[in-house]
């Protein structure tokens, strides 16, 4: 059930578990998403990473809302997600995009109680007390690519006594710099194979993070090629361990995929708004000498205006509303957010696009942010699941409710409509 309290306080853990969390605290989005813009500008130019917002988010429970109350979390769904990730989002999306990974962790585990060993999660749980514990999946590979597509990874786990050994590259890893916990998908060298995320810590021996990324959106992200040689994991460090299938690399469940497409369009509709914003003010501030007054009192303005909001209320509300549903159970819902991630995306790339045709130069001169939301607008379509997946499969399942007559309904059709003897 989704709740929208301003302050959620935690519920005592129980004895042995990890100490309290911080409080979930709403009510501080706007500041916190104001002190993210104040720097966002700074740390797309130098591609750094942005350190210092993470402690800022761990003091108002940002990174933990997702932590189940079993163990002692606010336990906020999809809906109050969807929420963080678009006032993040407005702020500084890298930001977003790394807190997303490590909230989508626990939402999981707070989903499927038993996927993560229990000393595991406890320790996690116990460094997240403290302060920020950075999480996320590593999974994609040079070769591979996305394993959401099918394919086995190529980086291998080698058992060695009671330890796993693993040997292998990662690429586009959000946030590799600052992770606590990395959770790399890999393969076994057994018979069959058996394919499982190993948590790896941060500073393990034979970790490397190489510095790759030079994208240009989410520059800040820091999505650098994580490299490991041998890297030593305690041998029940492993969630999910199983005999690969035959798509390795897919999502377990509906609501586990409409967690990240929905959670991500609602970051990427926060990049959109914070472009909107910055357009309102420019047409306010804005005074050509032939005109006199503010861009903003041109009807051609008003209207474009216009449209762009329309667009980013609808989708912002499909968003919202999906999520809601997520929330109470609708498996329904769950399997329709591949398509809103299609729509949502959409609208926050021709939100912005619209905002930069509308200002020229202006919106593309590095000295405003237009240009870096456009930048980082235009990252959200990377994102599984991909629009071509979406769009394949909606059509497939269209087509298939349509019932096309074959040989055999004809033949049917024939004996009934034969004349009958006297």
């Amino acid at each position: 059930m989704t709740r929208d309290p301003v302050t959620r306080t935690n519920r005592t853990p129980d004895q042995g578990r990890a100490p309290a969390l911080p409080a979930l605290r709403l009510d501080l989005l706007p500041a916190v998403t104001e002190s993210l813009a104040a720097r966002a500008a700074e740390h797309d130019r130098d591609a750094s990473f942005p350190a210092e917002a993470f402690p800022l988010l761990h003091g108002a429970g940002l990174l933990t809302a997702t932590v189940a109350a079993r163990h002692g979390g606010p336990g906020a769904g999809l809906a109050d997600t969807a929420r963080i990730l678009r006032a993040l989002g407005a702020g500084d999306p890298a930001v977003a995009l790394v807190t997303a990974m490590t909230l989508f962790t626990h939402a999981a585990e707070a989903r499927t109680p038993g996927g993560w060993p229990p000393a595991l999660y406890a320790a996690l749980l116990g460094e997240s007390a403290e302060g920020p514990a950075l999480v996320n999946s590593l999974r994609v590979e040079p070769e591979l690519g996305s394993p959401v597509r099918g394919g086995l990874p190529a980086t291998t786990a080698r058992r060695d006594g009671d330890r796993w050994l693993l040997t292998g590259r990662k690429i586009y890893s959000t946030g590799a710099v600052g992770l606590s916990r990395l959770l790399v998908f890999a393969r076994t060298d057994e018979s069959p194979v058996r394919v499982g995320s190993f948590v790896v810590r941060a500073g393990s021996p034979g970790l490397e993070i190489e510095p790759t990324w030079d994208h240009v959106g989410l520059r800040a992200s820091r999505s650098d090629d994580v490299v490991l040689d041998s890297v030593s994991v305690p041998l029940g460090d492993v969630l999910g361990l199983a005999e690969a299938g035959e798509t390795p690399g897919a999502r377990p469940d509906p609501e586990t995929g409409a967690w990240n497409a929905l959670g991500l369009s609602a970051l990427y509709l926060g990049v959109a708004g914070a472009a909107r914003d910055w357009l309102t003010r420019f047409l306010h501030e804005r005074v050509p000498t032939s005109l006199g007054a503010p861009l903003a009192t041109l009807p051609r303005f008003q209207s474009a205006v216009g449209e762009i909001e329309t667009a980013l209320f609808g989708a912002d509300t499909l968003v919202d509303t999906l999520a809601a549903r997520v929330d109470n159970g609708d498996r329904t819902a769950a399997g329709q957010a591949g398509v809103v991630k299609v729509l949502a995306t959409r609208a926050a790339i021709t939100a912005v696009e619209q905002a930069v045709a509308l200002t020229g130069n202006h919106g593309l001169t590095r000295a405003n942010p237009l240009q870096r939301h456009y930048r980082d607008v235009l990252c959200s379509r990377v994102h599984t699941p991909q629009d071509d997946s979406v769009l394949l499969t909606t059509g497939r399942e269209a087509l298939a409710r349509v019932h096309v007559p074959g040989p055999s309904d004809q033949r049917s059709h024939d004996r009934r409509s034969a004349p009958k003897g006297n």
